[in-house]
């Protein structure tokens, strides 16, 4: 027995609703829809679906149009039944229910991020402290302090203190054998990067757990010798056989890690993307996905990350939202397609909430003065009451809209036609009174999002009479 769903919606959306639900055919024999009785879904309150709502109600899972600011643990615990908030847009619905009709979990993953602090031992501790605390809220897992040659890190063993007292985990990455042996004393986690030889400088048994790499550069033979010495000393390790940047060497540093993981076949294993991400002059989402995609094939769990180049800026939100995309798609046997628009930072999938005609017939439908926005394919929709204009140009709308002597009206539906229209011209989705979505590439917290909709109102409110915007 499929599971039953139960929609509910309003007047406007739900001949709509109805011909989506409709196309998941078999799937959706159990699926419902109920018109709550209100014209817009964005209208829906936790009262008006506490009354109107009738009891029992026959369903596994009730969803909610997600602009409805319902407490879902009120309405849970009053009907008997889980409540969830969907998604904002009709369109988004098939994504939103995913396989068999359940949102994919990206809760999952199995790759640990190593973010370095490049020039720890040019900063403070309070500093080093403060820049951890900020990668970790970003997905770090590791904290690497970076150490730079002639410049002395006389504070490492203080930093590694006070990053063990924030419960954080800490690599050292040198190349200066002294400063790897401070610290180990000073109780570091890991370091990068030991061979064959530096070994050495740990003890048998030790807790510590290094990096290898191969001596020479390239050298995979040196790398196994490394792994056999440290498993007969009882250490563990990752091994790294180093990615190389593009014209000097990608190719066959992608080779040695398939080649690794022949030869390796239950090793851990490291890659450090920042010789791609840093020495490649592109947009760092995408990259970091197909080096994901790579390790997520080779079972490659460990990832060392670096963020100096302001283009990198996001790049370890990205490495956190690969891996979950990664992880979900590997455990479903599938694409990593459909899961996750994390990484869709200038471009959207599914661009456009409607069509053309759909924006059409809610324009006849209105019974109000109030200014709605959206964008199709053939450019930005501005409509009310008897009212339709449509330009790729947001300019080219101003003539129409009477407002030139109202400054706050203008100055809104200035902002939000200008928003439009580089999402038109982008191909994102575009919401009105909302920030644009560019994915992990920005922080939109709630908060944020609260205040751009409340400035919006506050606008809207100022030019009431001459044609405002509306919620729906």
């Amino acid at each position: 027995m499929s599971e039953r769903l139960l929609f509910l919606t309003g007047h406007l959306a739900y001949p709509r609703l109805e011909r989506m639900v409709a196309g998941f055919g078999e799937a959706a024999r159990e699926w419902r829809i109920h018109d709550i009785g209100v014209k817009v879904a964005a209208l829906m309150t936790q009262d008006i679906i506490l009354r109107r709502l009738p009891r029992p109600v026959a369903a596994d899972r009730v969803i909610v149009p997600g602009r409805c600011r319902a407490d879902l643990d009120v309405l849970s615990d009053e009907f008997g039944v889980r409540f969830e908030r969907g998604p904002e847009e009709i369109a988004d619905l098939p994504a939103y229910l995913g396989r068999g009709g359940v949102p994919p979990d990206l809760s999952r993953y199995d790759m640990r991020i190593f973010a370095e602090i490049v020039d720890a031992s040019k900063m403070s501790v309070a500093e080093v402290v403060g820049k951890a605390r900020e990668l970790a809220r970003a997905g770090a897992d590791v904290i690497d302090l970076g150490c730079l040659p002639d410049t002395p890190f006389d504070h490492m063993e203080e930093t590694i203190a006070a990053l063990k007292a924030e419960g954080l985990k800490v690599s050292v990455d040198s190349a200066n054998i002294a400063e790897l042996e401070r610290a180990v004393a000073a109780g570091a986690d890991h370091l990068l990067s030991l061979d064959e030889e530096t070994l050495a400088i740990l003890p048998d048994n030790s807790p510590l757990v290094p990096v290898l790499v191969p001596r020479p550069h390239g050298d995979l033979d040196s790398l196994q010798r490394a792994a056999r010495i440290a498993r007969a000393r009882g250490i563990d390790f990752i091994l790294d056989p180093i990615l190389d940047p593009i014209h000097f060497g990608f190719a066959a540093s992608i080779a040695r890690y398939v080649e690794l993981r022949a030869r390796e076949p239950e090793a851990e294993i490291m890659m450090g993307t920042g010789n791609l991400t840093e020495l490649t002059d592109a947009d760092t989402a995408g990259i970091t996905a197909a080096m994901l995609g790579v390790c997520s094939e080779l079972h490659i769990r460990h990832l060392l990350t670096v963020q100096v180049s302001p283009h990198t800026r996001r790049t370890l939100q990205e490495h956190d939202a690969a891996r979950r995309l990664m992880y979900a798609s590997r455990a479903d046997r599938a694409l990593p397609k459909g899961y996750s628009d994390a990484l869709l930072q200038v471009h959207d999938k599914r661009p456009y909430a409607s069509t053309p005609a759909e924006i059409a017939e809610l324009a006849r439908e209105l019974r109000d003065s109030n200014f709605r926005i959206e964008t199709t394919q053939d450019g930005v929709h501005i409509f009310a009451k008897q009212f339709h204009a449509v330009e790729k140009d947001a300019m080219a709308l101003f003539p129409h809209l009477n407002v030139e002597h109202d400054g706050a009206h203008a100055f809104y539906l200035g902002a939000e036609l200008m928003k439009a229209e580089l999402a038109f011209k982008l191909g994102k989705r575009y919401r009105q009174d909302e920030p644009l979505d560019f994915g992990v590439a920005m922080d939109i917290n709630e908060e944020e999002a609260t205040r751009f909709k409340e400035a919006g109102h506050t606008l809207r409110k100022a030019g009431e009479g001459k044609g405002n915007a509306s919620d729906s």
